[in-house]
């Protein structure tokens, strides 16, 4: 209840009025992800997870710090050692161009997977308390039902955690259906448009440069949800980073560490309340995506910790509890 407790806090008094359709739309979409919470027979934190997507999700939420984009390696702001630093509001295009280059010369089209099986995912958290200093680490595994039509098993901090599957009409951000995942647009304009629109196949005729703050905010985050998806369309992920190069707000943090220890660059968005706790992190000269940092705070809201985490292993299977 505090997290949820915390987005209220966090709404922002400024935005402006919502219309009646799009507060209508806001509603449904907010009350529809309570109730994917709800469904899940696990322990608390995947409710607040839910929560926090639907507060960043809808219109009608202006939430801080629910972003969980990290960067790793770099000094300055985003360029190569030795090279020139690029102005500050070039720098984030600069690694996010640079991470999309990187993805395209490696990647190749990939095993699709049938809607009745499961995406398996591996990562691994180093968890520090701030006062202390003592880390932990988890490793949690995850299995997505790919049409969520069968239950899936997540870990958090390594407690098990089950989602029911999603009712008729049902889905979830990013989608994992194969045959969804295809249909979303590779220009990068063209998948801010469809992700602002809240539909697979719908679109907002704005240019970027027309969004308020908080569909700014909406773009980013759900761009960084659909990056953290193992298995993508060749050229989607490349997309992505180029998408989200594009969004006004996002910035670069030198300096950060990702949880191998490297010094890497931030991307965050800068523009709602704090950012310099959760960000992507990228490596500065090769502009490899490394990991995330993010930050959470304990039940009793007396105990902050520092989370770095990255994925070390994914896979397609056909259930539950299997492995690649």
């Amino acid at each position: 209840m505090n997290d949820e407790l915390e987005l209220l806090r966090e709404w922002d008094a400024d935005a402006a009025p919502l219309t009646g359709p799009a507060r209508d739309r806001a509603r449904h979409q907010l009350l529809n992800a309570i109730a994917h919470a709800d469904q899940r027979t696990g322990t608390g934190p995947s409710r607040r997870h839910a929560l926090r997507f639907a507060a960043a999700a809808v219109l009608a939420t202006a939430v801080t710090g629910t972003a969980v984009l990290i960067s790793t390696d770099g000094s300055g702001e985003g360029g190569a050692p030795g090279t020139s630093t690029p102005r500050v509001e070039n720098a984030a295009a600069t690694v996010l161009n640079g991470a999309a280059a990187w993805e395209r010369e490696r990647e190749k089209e990939p095993v699709a997977p049938r809607d009745d099986q499961f995406i398996y995912s591996k990562r691994i958290i180093q968890e520090t308390e701030q006062k202390t200093g003592k880390v932990k680490t988890y490793t949690d595994e995850m299995w997505d039902s790919v049409d969520v039509s069968k239950p899936s098993l997540s870990m958090e901090l390594g407690r098990e955690m089950w989602e029911e599957p999603a009712g008729k009409g049902g889905g979830v951000w990013p989608p994992r259906k194969w045959s969804e995942l295809k249909k979303l647009p590779q220009d990068p304009e063209k998948l801010i448009s469809v992700i602002i629109s809240g539909s697979v196949g719908g679109s907002d005729d704005r240019s970027i440069s027309d969004l308020g703050k908080l569909h700014r905010f909406e773009a980013y985050w759900l761009l960084g949800e659909l990056l953290k998806n193992p298995v993508l369309p060749q050229g989607l992920r490349p997309a992505a980073y180029e998408a989200m190069a594009l969004v006004p707000g996002v910035k670069t943090i030198p300096g950060v560490k990702d949880s191998a220890g490297r010094t890497g660059v931030g991307i965050a968005y800068t523009e709602r309340g704090s950012y310099d706790d959760k960000y992507l992190i990228f490596d500065p000269a090769s502009y490899e995506f490394l990991g995330f940092r993010d930050e959470r705070i304990s039940a009793s809201g007396k105990k902050k910790y520092i989370q770095l985490s990255h994925v070390v292993d994914w896979g397609i299977v056909d259930r539950v509890k299997q492995r690649p």
